[in-house]
């Protein structure tokens, strides 16, 4: 079957970016009592400066071109980077205000609002496949999280709301990566994403109380959780459609619990087992069907 190599590449790296962001739970498993119980703030703030860091790295290291590359990312990249930062923040503030299950249930939108924004700004095509697969994505994660789905209280809401901004943040970003990505080189936005949620949380982390054991898993999550994951979604956007990304990126809420069992002997419930195949099952049959899609297509154009 006729294959197009870059699409191949920006799959793989839309399977690796997820695989690294679902790493969060069995590491932050792992930081002391204390800074769990009294540093969410400060956690969110170690792992976006870490993130920056690494981001920044990147550009002054291997691409030599840091201040270069930031003025060129322009509005766009500035924009990108407040809709990184929403994202870093409202994760981490929901995960203090709701259960795990609301936040991750609420995230499962992402690729419905990221596929109304898409036909709407950039007046793109969704096949039926793609919606249902949509659908069937949603549907496996609500059944994934359906016996933890529990508003006790009105802050249990309001946190459900504040994680909301999480999916609408990345739904604008995608968008945003598919319109300019190709003109504008935005991996400098996920270092001011980085930098801006960084400052955000500054002042609600303080005082400090990490541990140095507690700083080298921070630094852990910062490089290799978020700030590589988040470059190579920018990578991949240049190939992939906006659908694409915002589905395939479900897999972090696939992997999640596959890492907890492995690395803290957590048994996944059966729900988990048989929702998170449905969304496996889904994306599977998108790209399947996708790529049928693009075979025919270059066997016509032939």
């Amino acid at each position: 079957m006729p294959h197009d190599p870059s699409h191949r590449r920006a799959l793989i790296l839309m399977v690796i970016a997820p695989l690294l962001w679902s790493i969060a739970g069995v590491v932050t498993r792992n930081l002391s009592p204390e800074l769990l119980t009294y540093g969410r703030f400060e956690i969110t703030f170690w792992r976006s400066a870490f993130a920056a860091i690494f981001v920044g790295g990147y550009l002054l290291i291997v691409r030599r071109d840091f201040v270069g590359a930031l003025v060129r990312s322009g509005a766009a990249g500035l924009l990108s980077g407040f809709m990184w930062a929403t994202m870093f923040v409202c994760f981490m503030l929901a995960l203090t205000l709701t259960s795990t299950a609301n936040t991750l249930i609420v995230l499962a939108v992402a690729p419905l609002i990221t596929a109304i924004l898409a036909r709407a700004v950039l007046s793109t095509p969704i096949a039926l496949r793609t919606w249902l697969a949509i659908a069937i994505a949603m549907a496996g994660i609500v059944w994934m999280f359906a016996g933890g789905l529990r508003v006790e209280s009105p802050m249990s809401l309001f946190g459900m709301l504040i994680a909301f901004g999480a999916p609408l943040a990345s739904a604008i970003n995608v968008v945003l990566l598919k319109k300019r990505g190709h003109a504008v080189d935005l991996i400098p936005a996920v270092f001011l994403g980085g930098v801006i949620s960084a400052l955000l949380m500054l002042p609600f982390a303080m005082p400090f109380v990490a541990t140095p054991r507690d700083l080298l898993l921070l630094t852990v999550l910062g490089f290799f959780q978020l700030g590589l994951p988040c470059m190579l979604l920018v990578i991949a956007a240049r190939h992939l459609s906006a659908t694409e990304l915002a589905l395939l990126a479900l897999l972090e809420v696939l992997l999640g619990p596959l890492w907890a069992w492995i690395g803290a002997g957590e048994i996944p419930a059966a729900t988990t087992v048989f929702g998170g195949a449905l969304v496996l099952g889904a994306l599977a049959l998108n790209e399947l069907a996708a790529a049928g899609g693009r075979g025919m297509a270059r066997a016509r154009a032939g």
